[in-house]
């Protein structure tokens, strides 16, 4: 799907017979003379068309496995404050997302070797 300026106008030349889209806006957001073009792919968009049958047993399967990734992605960003955080440096960021991850392994092999499994997805429950 392609979304046009809501200013575009079709324009007819009379001596080559073609027509071709001319942006009528006083001020230009583009120097494009058809003025900005967004194209939207509705196809790639997987949570509107995830390309699988809801309420299907492939779809149930499917989001199953879904639905312990985004979990396993929200707890990420917001235990390890990932998703709040004041710099945007790319190398902070990226210490920041390594020690996020040796922490969950951390946590996972404490509870693992006290025998509580329960407190592997959770670190606050396992220190205390």
């Amino acid at each position: 799907m392609k979304f046009v300026c809501p200013k575009m106008k079709w324009e007819y030349n009379k001596a080559d017979k073609t027509k071709r889209r001319v942006c009528h806006c006083d001020n230009p957001c583009t120097t494009s003379s058809c003025g900005r073009m967004i194209y939207v792919y509705p196809e790639k968009n997987l949570r509107a068309y995830p390309g699988v049958e809801r309420g299907s047993e492939e779809w149930e399967e499917t989001y199953k496995i879904r639905v312990n990734v985004e979990k396993s992605i929200n707890h990420f960003k917001d235990s390890f404050c990932v998703a709040n955080r004041k710099t945007q440096n790319e190398k902070t960021l990226h210490a920041d997302l390594l020690l996020a991850g040796i922490a969950q392994l951390v946590t996972v092999i404490v509870a693992d070797k006290i025998h509580q499994h329960q407190y592997i997805r959770s670190l606050k429950p396992l220190i205390a």
